[in-house]
């Protein structure tokens, strides 16, 4: 009898009897060697043994083979008269459980494998490292596992993911203290995260993104709490800001540069032929019209669902063009399509003028591959051009080219030459190619600080830390800065906003929000409007350690254990999977 094996510890009382070795198993023998036991109902000792008998356990691999323990346990008398149960079974509760056919450290084990992977994928793990078991059984002990309680919570940091992107969300809470999920909710509404918060009557502070159902909920669930609005999103929110204000600008520059000479180069018929842009002006000029309906309308006084049953278009319409100032043809959804729009009239332009890709992408400081990207997404916006014919000149036109570059000039000797080739044309036919070798390429001025800087790179000359700019980036804000008056003013509300928000000086903000009303930055102003409706959460944002940066980051850790899953799993076990994540 082996009292103790470090290869296959056992508890203490518990002896290796023999092991023996199948073609599939490990095979030990394990007996109990502990004098006395006590009953499970009235917990008194006692050392009568009544019976033995044999269970058979699946224990953790050893060596790469299944491990099978065969455990003999013995029934004991029960000596206490007023205990209802007369026999029982000697009980090891931390090896293996009563009924169990695993021991406690191979169902640990099996937790593990599917808490770090998933069903099929921890079926095919485990089967590597010498356990067999299937995917539904990993699943039945991960869901077996008790839910961790929430515990007591000071701060409080919520935010959403998806479920579906854009269709379905759901709720993170972390513990900000202790960076840890401490409970995921299956909706993203103000009602559920309240319901959640009052059942935490001590938490403090509550980090939170911008909008409007997480501060609702904070609002009605916690109302002793402290919101905290993230910096991150109060810097996004101000670079979105300044976005429209740059473009602006780019537009103004790009009007006051002189226009490109002419050039007679020859061109492909794809980029002389115009962009298909009657569809979309029309199609925005009839939102606008429907969009002066309805204005008109309401101030007749008809209801929204009136007015969608009489134009034929949803409410959830009539609702959003009812709160806007401005007509929605004018206001682009993505602010980033008009620089683009304007990059792809410039490269437009310059091909036009006779400009090779790669000309272009060195004078627009953009890659070559965008610019055939955007030639190719134009040709594929208009019909095809038809397939060129075959000329009887193409099978001597490397020849004229060569004896050009060589400095022949004659038209008609280089007739001549072809001629004695074979070539049959006419004259006039010789003179149609010259003429495109005897054209010089125009020159064109120097590219502007517009054409060389996109918009987003402005945006990121003026946002970043000044100081954290490279000796070339310096150039360019400089110059940027130089070309426009507006930009140059832009800068410095720019740089104090996020010194403001990095090194968390709140008491900063109400002087820089009186800097930017004597601005003419109307989209920043709008931003700053909307600071101070939320100017206790701003401010405690800015003023505390608190933020949503580690919520943020559960959230990547929760993308990935979702996607992990296939998108199978369901709520239940991508909650249990992201509490007891590793």
């Amino acid at each position: 009898m082996i009292e103790g094996n470090p290869f296959l510890p056992l508890p203490e009382g518990m002896c290796i009897e023999h092991i023996q070795r199948t073609e599939t198993d490990l095979v030990v023998s394990v007996v109990s060697t502990y004098p006395t036991s006590r009953c499970p109902l009235c917990s008194w000792p006692s050392s009568s043994v009544h019976s033995l008998y044999q269970r058979s356990v699946r224990d953790v691999p050893c060596g790469g083979q299944n491990v099978r323990l065969t455990l003999t346990a013995r029934k004991f008398f029960c000596r206490n008269d007023d205990c209802r149960r007369k026999i029982f079974t000697e009980r090891f509760p931390t090896f293996v459980e009563p009924w169990a056919q695993m021991t406690v450290r191979l169902c640990e084990e099996i937790q593990a494998i599917g808490f770090s992977t998933s069903g099929s994928l921890g079926t095919r793990l485990a089967t590597r490292l010498g356990i067999s078991t299937s995917w539904m059984t990993i699943l039945r002990r991960m869901m077996a596992l008790p839910t961790p309680g929430a515990g007591s919570v000071v701060a409080l940091g919520i935010d959403d993911f998806s479920f579906r992107r854009g269709r379905k969300f759901g709720t993170i809470l972390v513990d900000l203290d202790l960076h840890q999920v401490i409970d995921v909710l299956a909706e993203r509404s103000s009602q559920t995260s309240a319901d959640w918060m009052r059942d935490h009557p001590e938490i403090i502070y509550v980090s939170r993104d911008r909008g409007k159902d997480y501060a609702q909920g904070a609002s009605e669930g916690a109302p002793q709490a402290v919101q905290v609005s993230d910096r991150f999103h109060l810097m996004k929110n101000f670079v979105e800001a300044i976005e429209s204000e740059v473009s602006r600008c780019y537009r103004h520059l790009r009007q006051m540069q002189l226009p490109l000479p002419t050039s007679d180069l020859p061109v492909p018929d794809e980029w002389r032929q115009a962009p298909e842009a009657d569809a979309e002006r029309k199609r925005l000029a009839d939102k606008q019209e429907r969009y002066t309906q309805v204005k008109d309308l309401l101030s007749r006084g008809l209801s929204a669902k009136e007015i969608a049953q009489q134009l034929a278009m949803p409410v959830r319409t009539v609702y959003r063009w009812q709160e806007r100032e401005g007509c929605p043809a004018h206001q682009s959804p993505h602010p980033k399509r008009p620089d683009k729009q304007e990059r792809y009239e410039q490269i437009k332009e310059l091909r036009l003028h006779g400009l090779s890709q790669k000309e272009i992408a060195q004078r627009l400081a953009i890659g070559v591959r965008t610019v055939q990207r955007w030639q190719g997404l134009e040709t594929s916006q208009v019909n095809p051009p038809r397939r060129k014919r075959r000329s009887i000149f193409d099978p001597y036109a490397a020849y004229v080219l060569s004896r050009w570059q060589q400095g022949q000039r004659s038209v008609s000797l280089l007739w001549q030459e072809i001629q004695k080739q074979g070539f049959t044309g006419s004259l006039q036919t010789m003179y149609r190619f010259v003429r495109v070798l005897r054209q010089e390429a125009v020159p064109l001025p120097a590219p502007g600080v517009a054409d060389r800087i996109s918009v987003q790179k402005a945006i990121w000359l003026l946002a970043r830390p000044s100081e954290n700019l490279k000796a070339e980036e310096r150039s360019d804000l400089q110059e940027i800065c130089q070309a426009s008056q507006e930009l140059a003013a832009l800068h410095p509300l720019a740089q104090s906003f996020g010194q403001i928000v990095r090194k968390r000086e709140g008491h900063r903000l109400q002087d820089w929000i009186k800097q930017v009303e004597t601005s003419s930055f109307r989209d920043v102003k709008r931003f700053t409007a909307g600071l101070q409706r939320d100017q206790e959460e701003v401010l405690a944002g800015l003023t505390l350690v608190y933020s949503n940066g580690q919520v943020e980051g559960q959230v990547n850790k929760l993308k990935l254990i979702k996607r992990m899953g296939y998108g199978r799993a369901g709520f239940r076990l991508l909650r249990q999977r992201v509490l007891h994540a590793l």
